[in-house]
């Protein structure tokens, strides 16, 4: 049987509930995302046991932490998980060497997997370890809270809005490391943001949540191309690829990146052929023909099919979910284009992609 979380919680707190029934993959970055106030906090300390539900359930790759009908609970210091906060919450006292050992004190040497050093150069921090939380930039000081968390040898990481003190350019620096966690660790992340674009970077399922209640759980690129959620109805609805560096053009300063749909091209980047990358194209960025138009200045083109239709939020225009080669893909074009173009489900037409965003 594969690896999985199984998360179910209902909570009452006056005007607020909880009521979710979740299964999650065992590895990986999972997202709960939702407005404030869509319980995103509360799902993430139950799991940690700081909230209390009853009737409760929560296991992890089938060892139990919390079944109330056979009177099970673990409590939260005898969980293996580790916990980052909004706040990096360091001891202001001791050194950043000191912090990170901290982590290491909950543990038994023979169950670490990590050793201080690697995790210090996994994070970026090994010229830091002398230094006191105090000279530390907001970046620094989380990237010191993850490698302490770490140093806790968990089986599962918690991370409730751990950009969200940070200003645009910390939140810039600290991102490729939590990419480098995603792509190193094997134990699975709880990522909780009300962010689009840090979700659409970092996630490979995501949770949306609304008063409480999950209103989808799936594969990210599968959910962000769903017609009938409300993400699909915001100004930066669109889809998220997964692609691959297939070739650098030096004549024109391009990359071309390859994917299940065919080819985009991009600025060029010093980054490897054969790299994983991942990007982000907006519906309002797609537009449809029925031919592959080469008197254009648009240059990616990808042949799809369309899939469902939807009405937008403002009356002039429909969503177009759309497959290419089993990528999904979101258009938001006016009503009197769908209907010039005769589009229906089944009608093969060409994305016309006018802008790509390099998420990583």
């Amino acid at each position: 049987m594969s690896q999985h979380i199984h998360a179910r919680f209902r909570l009452d707190r006056g005007d607020f509930s909880l009521d979710i029934d979740l299964i999650l993959p065992g590895r990986g970055i999972t997202a709960l995302f939702g407005p404030s106030g869509s319980g995103k906090t509360t799902c993430l300390r139950a799991m940690a046991g700081l909230e209390r539900a009853p009737g409760g359930l929560f296991t992890i790759d089938g060892e139990v932490w919390q079944d109330e009908q056979r009177g099970v609970f673990v409590p939260t210091h005898r969980r293996a998980l580790g916990y980052v906060f909004q706040e990096a919450s360091l001891f202001p006292h001791l050194s950043v060497r000191r912090n990170m050992e901290f982590g290491q004190k909950r543990v038994a040497a023979a169950d670490q997997y990590f050793d201080l050093a690697s995790v210090a150069d996994l994070l970026g921090i090994a010229s830091l370890l002398e230094r006191m939380p105090a000279s530390l930039s907001g970046g620094e000081r989380q990237r010191v809270a993850i490698a302490r968390a770490l140093l806790a040898a968990p089986r599962l990481l918690l991370m409730d809005e751990p950009l969200a003190a940070l200003d645009l350019r910390r939140k810039q620096e600290i991102l490729p490391y939590l990419e480098r966690l995603h792509d190193e660790l094997a134990i699975p992340i709880l990522y909780v943001s009300h962010q689009p674009d840090e979700v659409a970077r970092l996630a490979d399922h995501l949770v949306l949540l609304e008063g409480g209640r999950a209103l989808a759980s799936g594969p990210l690129p599968e959910l962000l191309a769903r017609l009938d959620l409300p993400t699909a109805f915001t100004e930066g609805a669109g889809a998220v690829i997964d692609a691959t560096v297939g070739q650098h053009d030096a004549r024109y300063h391009l990359m071309r990146l390859d994917f299940s749909g065919g080819a985009i091209f991009v600025p060029q980047r010093e980054i490897a052929i054969g790299k994983r990358l991942r990007l982000q194209v907006h519906a309002r960025d797609v537009s449809l023909a029925l031919a592959a138009h080469e008197d254009s200045s648009i240059l990616n083109r990808v042949a799809a099919t369309v899939v469902d239709m939807a009405d937008a939020a403002h009356p002039a225009h429909v969503l177009v979910r759309l497959d290419a080669g089993g990528t999904a893909l979101l258009a938001r074009i006016t009503r009197r284009s769908r209907d010039q173009l005769g589009l229906v489900p089944g009608k093969r037409v060409w994305a016309q992609i006018k802008a790509v965003a390099l998420l990583a």
